[in-house]
């Protein structure tokens, strides 16, 4: 849904709302807006509904591009979720979360101070307007509240055990082979890993907008960190390596190992 134009940076810019319904219950697992309509944003969503309302049996998504991820489809089969997806131009398919835009339109828009400040107070705004009033107001075809039916069928809800487990399933994966100095280039950066690994083709996940963490996965089991290469570093295994006697090749992980026990 296209929401209301929001200030970013001393300009106006659409956003755009996000939104997973519980198909029982009507209520909102969770909604956001975002000024981005990609896939990192509605990743973003269904990761906070997964967390807040419970892991769904089944998701019924819209055909869009950003719903026809690859990665969300692997993601939701490893939690045991079908990923299905709305027929092509089939309105009637995507009734239910069409009238609950419909709803925001008519009983939240209207009470925005406009022009909206920033994103932030958008979504303040509209999660106070969702707990408060759309999911303790009685629904006409439940006869009770989104909230009241949801919380009557909670003995059925499996909620995530691990949150951490579930950030890691949605993180982006790319195959790499550990290079001869035990290190992977990832977005242009040099990372290494352990040494075992030299020659072995290996799984990365990381999150494109930061690179902080780089996690290594062999036969879908996470080894731990792959460690950022210092260009100082570099520099100097390259001089050690000079003279009349030259020593083995060392990689990054070596030499590192080596300087501190010199040190």
């Amino acid at each position: 849904m296209v929401g209301p134009r929001v200030l970013v940076n001393g300009k106006k810019k659409p956003s755009y709302l996000f939104a997973f319904i519980d198909d029982c219950s009507r209520l909102i697992t969770f909604a956001q807006f975002s000024i981005e309509q990609n896939f990192g944003a509605m990743k973003r969503v269904y990761m906070e509904a997964v967390l807040r309302r419970g892991i769904p049996k089944l998701v019924y998504l819209d055909n869009g591009k950003v719903y026809r991820s690859k990665l969300f489809h692997t993601a939701c089969a490893s939690m045991g979720t079908i990923v299905s997806h709305t027929e092509p131009y089939d309105a009637a398919s995507k009734g239910k979360i069409e009238r609950f835009f419909g709803t925001v339109r008519d009983r939240f828009l209207p009470l925005l101070d406009y022009p909206v400040n920033s994103l932030s107070v958008l979504n303040r705004s509209f999660w106070r307007w969702l707990e408060e009033d759309y999911h303790r107001r009685v629904h006409s075809s439940l006869n009770m509240s989104p909230l009241d039916k949801y919380l009557s069928q909670i003995n059925q809800i499996k909620l995530v055990k691990d949150p951490e487990s579930l950030r890691r399933l949605f993180m982006k994966r790319e195959h790499r082979r550990v290079n001869n100095d035990a290190t992977i280039s990832v977005s242009g950066r040099f990372f290494e890993v352990p040494p075992i690994l030299i020659g072995q083709r290996i799984e990365v996940r990381f999150e494109p907008e930061n690179l902080d963490e780089v996690l290594i996965f062999v036969d879908s089991e996470c080894l731990g960190n792959a460690v950022p290469v210092r260009l100082s570093d570099n520099a100097r295994i390259k001089r050690d390596r000079k003279g009349d006697s030259p020593a083995p090749a060392l990689s990054f992980h070596e030499a590192l190992l080596k300087r501190e026990g010199d040190s």
